[in-house]
């Protein structure tokens, strides 16, 4: 259990980070606008990315592409699940029209539209957060190639 202490520190922060961004959004409201949403890829990226360079960072030789992976993932998956649990609360308890306004035509054809949008939700952080790990692990992955001079 120790070795997930820093990357849901770091997701508990990044998940922090997309709640405010949402509540400014719902301040001046532009929280329906799914448009708005495509910001949270890059809050959560930065939490991702400065995760595993701090693991990288502390680990020093002992980092490996497995445990900055897992680094990566467990960070974006706090992240994504304290998001979802908020979204789910904030749509049902206090703004009860908020999923009405998110998309009207939807919302009248479909019996459980709460669980399809919360699902929705839950699907695009899972997916963004394995995208972006990946994508960032090949920026931290040490090279197995041999340098030039030794050839």
């Amino acid at each position: 259990m120790k070795e997930f202490a820093q990357p849901i520190r770091f997701g508990i922060a990044t998940s922090g980070c997309l709640i405010a961004y949402f509540l400014v959004l719902a301040l001046f409201g532009k929280h329906t606008n799914i448009y708005y949403s495509l910001f949270n890829v890059i809050i959560t990226g930065y939490g991702i990315y400065e995760s595993i360079k701090y693991f990288k960072y502390k680990n020093g030789k002992d980092f490996n592409y497995t445990s900055g992976f897992t680094t990566g993932l467990v960070t974006g998956f706090v992240a994504t699940f304290i998001f979802t649990f908020f979204f789910a609360f904030y749509a049902t308890e206090v703004d009860t029209s908020f999923l009405r306004q998110l998309s009207a035509i939807w919302y009248k054809r479909f019996e459980s539209f709460e669980g399809i949008v919360f699902f929705t939700v839950a699907i695009m952080g899972i997916t963004t957060s394995l995208v972006l790990t990946l994508s960032f692990m090949q920026l931290f992955k040490t090279s197995n190639n041999l340098s030039k001079k030794s050839l």
